[in-house]
């Protein structure tokens, strides 16, 4: 017994992999009972789960859990933490259940529980004896205590590597987790026009000359601003971003320049503004093109002086922040239009850099469709679907009027919506018509193709308007816009063609309050 016990030991010692010590485990207390079949159970999420039996029909035992609630001799042991001899024809705690369908009955049973170094009792092992007499087991009692030591020391082992397999399983989680996080800001296409796209990104990342960064909507202008950041020599230092159009004009002052405590009505403490936050690193200004014409001002300041002031201060501070903007506009026609200052669209174009829209860029949408099914699959928990070849291929064809942004809620809407693992043209039709449609109302509401009057409509709706000032009519459509969309604020500047800044500053400037 004592060459046995310690050839047991010398086996555990030597095994690295937690599956394979689990089985020798198993195996070298069987050998030392001279039985075949057995099992090694832990708790496990309010019950006891087998990860490992040995015998005829083991498969259908491994990965078995049973509930702490249901009468077992596993669970027996575990909970008082003591060895005991079932008969399972006699023994009440004996689950039965387990073995239905089996073509080998246990006869006795050995169960010994395991131990931590504390003494906290974490499973069970079971030495079962399937001999038609049921005699087979040594049931001497002192050499069922040499038994328990021999186990007592074993099961340390196999703690230590239950251990080492869940943080193996945690970090292959926490790593799939930071490529996800990592595949936010990942760039993808091999497409002509967007590894030009790449290749002037990447010579720009080598300089600190601000980039303005121009396309439609859902081009990706963020990510691209993102890579250029990570490319330079700022980029152990932050990458801060605001959406010029997102905010009314008073709220994006604060939020860029900050504020001392008392500078207006709820300012209770300090706040640093982001051009001081970004402080060494970069500032990405989206649409810039939204940007009111006063703090367009303040911008050009920072640039002519790399100082800022915040709202309520009186001194100023000086800053070293590489400015990146970007705008769906065409910001020389709105210089034509006197909404945007002509000299900070100089300080912001020094390095111009255009965003092809996806459908010049068609060679990229598989290997977009791809990145977004594996990372959307793997969020709602499911495997990814396939696309079939003419699937596919009316994708690639498809306009995609929002882009990549369009494209990634695509994948979102199909994967929810489709059931099997692969996604037909018919699958398609229903929400590729929907989109064309809410492309085609949208270009309509933002009046890119205007309505053009005869010159007999227009004589009769003049009258109308004769004896009223410009800013009387102008106030009457505002009011007009407001009231049909209940006072839905970006409802009704969409309605009128303009961000909701725009229409924020014409309320203001009418007199309009909500």
């Amino acid at each position: 017994m004592r060459h046995k016990s310690f050839d047991f030991c010398k086996v555990l010692s030597e095994e690295l992999d937690p599956e394979e010590l689990q089985k020798k485990f198993l195996s070298s207390l069987l050998e030392l009972q001279n039985v075949e079949r057995g099992s090694i159970w832990v708790k496990h999420q309010g019950g006891y789960r087998c990860i490992e039996a040995a015998g005829v029909q083991s498969e259908q035992i491994r990965g078995l859990t049973i509930s702490a609630g249901h009468p077992s001799i596993v669970g027996w042991v575990i909970e008082n933490g003591k060895m005991t001899i079932g008969e399972p024809g006699k023994d009440s705690r004996h689950f039965k259940e387990v073995e239905e369908g089996l073509s080998i009955k246990s006869r006795l049973i050995l169960c010994f529980p395991l131990f931590l170094k504390n003494g906290e009792v974490y499973g069970a092992v079971q030495i079962i004896d399937t001999s038609a007499g049921g005699d087979r087991l040594n049931l001497d009692r002192d050499y069922l205590d040499l038994l328990q030591q021999i186990i007592d020391i074993g099961s340390i082992s196999l703690a230590n590597s239950l251990l080492y397999s869940e943080q193996v399983l945690e970090n292959r989680k926490l790593k799939e987790y930071l490529a996800e996080i990592r595949a936010e800001g990942t760039v993808i296409g091999k497409s002509p026009a967007f590894t030009r796209v790449l290749k002037i990104a990447g010579d720009y990342a080598k300089t600190d000359f601000p980039v303005l960064i121009t396309g439609e909507s859902g081009t990706g202008k963020e990510l691209i601003a993102n890579e250029i950041h990570r490319g330079s020599g700022r980029r152990e230092k932050p990458f801060l971003v605001q959406n010029c159009s997102a905010i009314p004009e008073t709220l994006l002052e604060s939020e860029l320049f900050g504020y001392h405590k008392g500078a207006f009505t709820g300012a209770l403490k300090d706040k640093v503004g982001l051009f001081e936050a970004a402080d060494g690193g970069t500032l990405f200004l989206d649409e810039i093109g939204d940007m009111p014409a006063h703090l367009q001002a303040r911008i050009l300041r920072v640039f002519q002086d790399g100082e800022i002031k915040p709202l309520g201060g009186t001194k100023t501070r000086k800053v070293d922040v590489r400015i990146i903007s970007a705008t769906n506009k065409d910001l020389k026609e709105e210089i034509e239009k006197g909404h945007f200052r002509e000299d900070l669209y100089y300080r912001l174009n020094v390095l111009p850099l255009h965003l092809p829209p996806l459908r010049e860029r068609q060679e990229d949408i598989p290997l977009l469709l791809e990145h977004f099914m594996k990372r959307e699959s793997h969020r709602i928990g499911i495997s990814p679907k396939r696309l079939v070849k003419d699937a596919l291929q009316t994708l690639v064809e498809y306009p995609w009027r929002g882009n990549i942004r369009e494209l990634e809620n695509f994948v979102k809407h199909i994967l929810v919506v489709v059931d099997g693992d692969l996604i037909t043209r018919d699958d398609l039709s229903s929400h590729l018509d929907l989109q064309a449609k809410s492309a085609a109302a949208g270009h309509d509401e933002c009046h890119e193709h205007p309505v053009e009057l005869s010159e007999q409509a227009l004589r009769g709706v003049i009258p109308f308007f004769e004896g009223y000032s410009w800013n009387e009519l102008e106030k009457a459509y505002v009011l007009y816009l407001l009231d049909k969309n209940k006072w839905h604020i970006t409802r009704a500047a969409k309605q009128a063609g303009v961000n909701r800044s725009t229409f924020d500053s014409r309320m203001k400037k009418l007199g309009i309050r909500k």
